[in-house]
């Protein structure tokens, strides 16, 4: 069955990076959008990145762009989210998601809407704090 586990979060200064893993398996990673997805306490479940691993194309809210980049490794059937100078705002705990491509008409619609993804892992939480 499809599984996804995150991995590299953490506590960070403001300023600082981390970069988050997302491992796939039971399926083959071309064939599926992967998307980052973060929820703060008392807020909803939003979109972060999002991109189609067939043909690389990548999707980023506007409060992360610049800053974040979304990339993956097929082969290692992998996702990354490298987050650069990061922010008190950006706490919250990551999650990775999967869809069939596709079921999506684009990979923004994966990231603005957190029903279209199919598989969920179980999110790794990032803190911002001095």
């Amino acid at each position: 069955q499809v599984q996804l586990v995150e991995s590299g979060g953490g506590l960070v200064q403001p300023g600082g990076s981390l970069r988050l893993s997302c491992a796939g398996s039971g399926f083959i990673l071309d064939y599926y959008a992967i998307g980052w997805f973060r929820q703060a306490p008392g807020k909803e479940r939003e979109g972060v990145s999002c991109i189609t691993c067939s043909d690389g194309s990548t999707y980023y809210a506007d409060s992360v762009k610049g800053r974040f980049t979304i990339s993956r490794d097929n082969a290692k059937n992998t996702v990354y989210l490298q987050m650069n100078s990061l922010k008190p705002e950006d706490t919250a705990v990551y999650y990775c998601a999967a869809v069939p491509t596709r079921r999506i008409p684009s990979v923004q619609s994966m990231c603005g809407m957190v029903r279209l993804s199919d598989y969920w892992g179980q999110g790794t939480q990032v803190t911002v704090s001095s």
